[in-house]
């Protein structure tokens, strides 16, 4: 009986969460879009000042030099919601993928788990990219991304990215430090917690205490983590939607709409059609419960534009209100937030056909087949973090040799204009994680299809 109370007040405290993020993200939408029009008539009625103050005082990046006398409030706030996350990013992967592969006596079924997760991986990557490679070769016939980029500097500065295949040499570190202090290496991580696992599961009895303060480090993980989430996620989310809404103006999201509906129509294609025909077909469950439950988690995804961010809450939501189990959880979610990057594999694609397209190279089948290999590489390892995505953009348009003066120019375009894109298309990437393991956990049969079905 206690234990079926704690069950419902759980599924209750869960709910509510839910529908106070939805507010949040009603109220963000309705008074961000207000605010963008605010500043629209301030601007063209000669009182940039006045938006200015209103700028320093809520929304302007304190970190930023134009920042440095400024406030920032909205800023502040959404920055350290953000930071909290971040801030367990690594001592959550090491631990509970720790765990997870001390708890696997059978290491045939970490083989097992490890080939069915990248063959899934594989799957939603491969049907993104076709929805990318045809959405963005129908807006290219249609002329839509023939737009005007005169008047920008030939100059603009570009951000460098190494080749693609040092993620393979990146996932195997050469010194532990340099991994456990930075939120950049998570394959390095994921090697290293399935690493120190398995030496833990083969040791057995021998080593108890390692074990002992892994599982502390994970309780910890878990009560810091329910009162971020609950205390603060919706503040936090009404926060950085608004942000967004009212520092991006109009004259950034005008030159390229093309792009931005393009990539739009992708990813929304991929999130109703891939990932719940990919749960039905491969688990004979109702998609529409997978959905209802992960709205939340792609909620947080948009708002802060990080796979990284979510990854907490889709790992509380993926085994508490979907079924799977701690061992297929702890595993797929980590790596999955590294190399199953669907959202960004289809910006990268129509990005550089944008790209092309508007500094005057031609776009044919091959070239799109690869970018879109291209773009499925690069993704790999690319740090989950906002604005990640355009270094791995700049690795494709480099590796198609796409590089005239007029390519930077629409390279920055891009920067200007991707935030609503590098948010939205965040929630295929911790949906898809989340999808993968559902129907790895079911054929394993440790699904809990009572809960799931809950």
């Amino acid at each position: 009986m206690a234990s079926e109370t704690s069950t419902n007040n759980s599924n209750q405290n869960v709910n509510t969460l839910a529908r106070k993020m939805a507010i949040a993200l009603i109220a963000g939408l309705v008074i961000g879009t207000a605010l963008l029009f605010l500043r629209e008539n301030l601007i063209s009625n000669g009182h940039e000042n006045i938006w200015k103050v209103i700028n320093n005082l809520f929304f302007q990046d304190i970190s930023t030099d134009e920042g440095k006398n400024a406030i920032g409030l909205f800023y502040i706030v959404g920055q350290l919601f953000i930071n909290c996350l971040q801030l367990i990013i690594v001592p959550m992967i090491f631990s509970s993928i720790a765990l997870a592969m001390c708890e696997i006596s059978d290491t045939k079924k970490l083989g097992r788990i490890s080939g069915k997760t990248l063959l899934g991986f594989l799957t939603t990557s491969t049907f993104a990219l076709i929805v990318a490679i045809i959405c963005g070769f129908i807006t290219y016939k249609l002329g839509f991304f023939n737009v005007s980029i005169s008047g920008a500097s030939s100059t603009t500065e570009v951000a460098t990215s190494p080749n693609p295949l040092m993620v393979i040499l990146d996932a195997v570190p050469n010194n532990i430090g340099t991994v456990l202090i930075t939120n950049g290496r998570v394959l390095s991580i994921v090697f290293l917690g399935v690493t120190v696992g398995l030496c833990i599961n083969e040791l057995g009895d021998k080593l108890l205490v390692f074990k002992k303060i892994l599982t502390d480090i994970n309780n910890i993980i878990l009560v810091f983590l329910n009162f971020v989430i609950f205390k603060f996620g919706p503040v936090a989310v009404f926060v950085l939607i608004t942000r967004t809404f009212a520092v991006y103006g109009i004259e950034h999201l005008k030159p390229a709409f093309a792009y931005l509906i393009t990539v739009t129509i992708a990813a929304t294609i991929c999130l109703l059609v891939s990932y719940p025909g990919f749960i039905y077909f491969n688990t004979k469950l109702n998609p529409i419960k997978f959905m209802k439950k992960m709205a939340k988690v792609a909620l947080l995804g948009v708002s802060a534009a990080s796979s990284a961010a979510a990854l907490s809450l889709n790992l509380k939501t993926t085994k508490e209100e979907l079924g799977v189990s701690e061992d297929v959880a702890s595993f797929v979610l980590p790596l999955g937030m590294t190399i199953n990057m669907n959202g960004t594999a289809i910006m990268q694609v129509v990005g550089t056909v944008f790209i092309a397209a508007s500094s005057g190279y031609e776009v044919t089948i091959p070239n799109l087949i690869l970018i879109a290999i291209l773009a499925l590489i690069a993704s790999v390892g690319t740090p989950s973090a906002p604005g990640s995505s355009m270094i791995v953009l700049f690795t494709v348009i480099s590796g198609m040799g796409y590089n005239n003066p007029a390519t930077l120019v629409a390279y920055a375009l891009i920067i200007a204009i991707n935030r609503p894109m590098d948010m939205y298309t965040t929630a295929l990437n911790v949906i898809g994680d989340a999808a993968t393991a559902v129907i790895v956990s079911k054929s394993e049969n440790t699904l809990d299809v009572d809960v799931y079905n809950s």
